[in-house]
């Protein structure tokens, strides 16, 4: 098939250096599909071109009719490739190149050595700041429970540093033995450094270290008859071996503190999952699972963009790197990571592909770890089709509803009318999505009035998004539209929450605007009998009476889940809403006076009250106050009567 391959490939193929690099991979438009590194361009880039090379690639056929241009950038060296191939990723975001997790950071707890007084902070980006940091931890849950525990057993502060020069009197933290108050006794300085290192030890899982130290300092607090002190030591000994002992021994004769990062991978097609088992001193501390839809590149690239971003830089929340990464494929230019990895943690770093021995054991435990997790998911998300497709059959929709939408109107006496919309895809809640619209010009408390101002205003978006993405990709062949191009896309079914006459508002909306294909339906909560129990009614279009679904069913699931994330979310709406309202200041509506201005006429005069019974030299002698802001100004207040005495 090489004759199908364009001529100006063909072309530069053959003169590409042997040296290392970085490669971009251009389309029809000069956008970039992929990029890459190689320790040899030469090499690499024209084994994507060659027939029968028996790899995994499943792009690569793609290649001939996609890729219009090959573009290449020379470096000095491997490690130099490695950092340029993450920047144009991070420039371009290439459509085949895979992304790790969606512009989130991980939480780490950061311990602030410089401070007289450190606390264990969680943190979603790390600084160079000179501070400690361990993690990331890859879900909150995990953060959260390390920092409980420090903060259950090493009695540091956990205060902030205003409450900690402000504080008059100890908190309960130090009433229940949580914490020495330094804010408020003169702690022993040296005796507060030895439990900010113990937290240090125990976070970063060196626990065979913390256990002698603390041993050491109980038995020293007995002899010296300090017996309450060496209780302290005594519980915070128990808490780490209660820790050591839900940590599985992976690898027995481990050397002292040595660290690993284990990798494992399975892939079927364009699906990939891969886990990565945190192993300190033979101990396996934590699990990550990563999945991947759409990786269509071969699994030596995945693995290689995978510790690109895993490892990324403190600043952008990537993890610590250990002292072995061991991995069940070598990437390309792998002596380039190791040493870029070894620079940003100060400290070397291998990566290495064992063959044989505990080394090996712990790849293919990582391995079978990764089918098993894609296994979990994959029946999963069959269950969660399942119970999809018996919504559909019970609604009578015309397709599955995996994107389904919810309307929701909180006020509160009438007054700061919102209206929220939720979103749920697959099932699950997709926050991303969630919208929420301040409503206006509507009576107080006309229910009915909101709902279809709020509905009309989201329905027109979508119907401007979608003009406007056929005006863009329309004509455009095999083109897809860009990320968060789907923002304002209608769902496959919408919820609203009420009975006949919100689905009757729902329906008058979304006609108004020609979206008759548009599945709508109502649930309400509505009793039996005047003194029955309050059961939820689903109301469809054209059909007089609810039907019934029972309170456990799947179905009930989902329209109940999204009823109540969308109630949620609509009073936090308005309760925003309501402080902003509240937290304002009359002068801004005083029209004809920047902000800036409106600031200066309070610092000068007060307050808005103030400001009405100024006269107009004490207007002009604001400082940038002018005669064509009097004008405007006395359209509003009037110059205040003179007292009558």
């Amino acid at each position: 098939m090489r004759d199908v391959i364009r001529p100006e490939v063909v072309a530069k193929l053959e003169e590409l250096p042997s040296r290392p690099g970085c490669y971009l991979f251009r389309g029809r438009a000069g956008e970039v599909l992929y990029v890459g590194k190689a320790k040899s361009l030469r090499a690499r880039v024209r084994s994507y071109f060659q027939e029968g090379t028996g790899d995994d690639r499943f792009f690569v056929p793609l290649l001939r009719k996609v890729v219009h241009d090959v573009e290449t950038v020379v470096t000095a060296t491997a490690k130099e490739a490695a950092i340029l191939e993450n920047s144009l990723i991070k420039q371009y975001q290439p459509r085949y190149n895979v992304k790790l997790r969606d512009d989130k950071e991980f939480l780490s707890l950061r311990i602030d050595v410089a401070h007289a007084w450190p606390r264990v902070d969680v943190v979603r980006r790390p600084k160079n700041d000179g501070a400690k940091y361990f993690g990331p931890y890859h879900t909150a849950t995990a953060a959260r429970r390390s920092l409980h525990l420090v903060n259950k057993h090493f009695q540091l502060r956990t205060c902030t540093d205003q409450e900690l020069t402000s504080r008059k009197r100890p908190c309960l933290q130090h009433q229940i033995k949580r914490c020495a108050a330094p804010c408020v006794y003169p702690v022993d300085a040296g005796w507060y450094g030895d439990q900010v290192r113990a937290v240090e030890l125990f976070l970063a899982g060196r626990h065979d270290e913390l256990t002698r130290e603390l041993k050491g300092k109980m038995r020293d607090a007995a002899g010296s008859s300090e017996f309450e002190l060496a209780a302290i030591y005594r519980d915070q000994l128990r808490a780490v071996e209660a820790t050591r002992e839900q940590q599985r021994v992976v690898q027995t004769g481990a050397a002292l503190d040595v660290s690993q990062d284990v990798v494992g991978l399975h892939r079927e097609g364009d699906l990939a999952e891969i886990v990565v088992l945190y192993v300190r001193s033979g101990r396996l501390m934590d699990t990550a699972n990563f999945s991947f839809a759409g990786a269509e590149i071969e699994s030596v690239e995945l693995i290689g963009a995978f510790l690109a971003q895993h490892y990324a830089t403190r600043e952008e929340g990537g993890a610590e790197p250990p002292d072995e990464i061991l991995l069940p494929i070598v990437p390309e230019a792998v002596e380039g990571v190791e040493e870029l990895l070894g620079e940003r943690r100060g400290k070397r770093v291998e990566i290495l592909r064992p063959q044989r021995g505990p080394r090996a054991h712990l790849v293919q435990m990582a391995t079978d770890n990764a089918l098993h997790a894609y296994q979990q998911k994959r029946r999963a998300s069959e269950d969660m089709d399942a119970r999809l497709e018996q919504l559909r059959q019970r609604l009578r929709l015309p397709t599955v509803p995996r994107h389904i939408e919810c309307c929701d109107i909180s006020h509160l006496g009438g007054g700061d009318t919102v209206g929220a919309i939720v979103a749920m895809v697959d099932g699950a809640p997709a926050s991303r999505k969630y919208k929420w619209f301040h409503v206006r010009g509507v009576a107080e408390g006309d229910d009915y009035g909101a709902m279809y101002q709020v509905l009309a205003r989201r329905f027109r978006r979508a119907k401007v998004a979608a003009n406007a993405a056929a005006a863009t990709y329309g004509d455009v062949e095999g083109q897809e539209p860009g990320p968060g191009d789907d923002e304002w896309d209608l769902p496959d079914l919408f919820v609203v929450d009420g009975g006949k006459g919100q689905l009757a508002v729902a329906l008058s909306a979304s006609r108004d605007l020609g979206l008759h294909q548009l599945p709508i339906v109502a649930l309400a909560k509505e009793k039996d009998y005047e003194s029955g129990p309050v059961v939820d009614r689903v109301y469809l279009p054209g059909q007089k009476n609810a039907i019934e679904l029972r309170e456990h069913s799947a179905s009930m699931f989902f329209l109940a889940r999204a009823r109540d994330e969308a109630h949620r979310f609509a009073n936090k709406a308005r309760e925003r809403a309501g402080t902003k309202r509240r937290m304002r200041s009359g002068v801004e509506d005083l029209r004809g006076i920047g902000p800036a201005l409106k600031k200066e006429l309070l610092r000068t005069l007060g307050s808005l009250r103030a400001i009405e019974a100024a006269d107009d030299a004490a207007l002009l002698a604001v400082p940038g106050f002018t005669k064509r802001h009097l004008t405007a100004l006395r359209k509003l207040i009037p110059v205040p009567r003179a007292d009558v005495t």
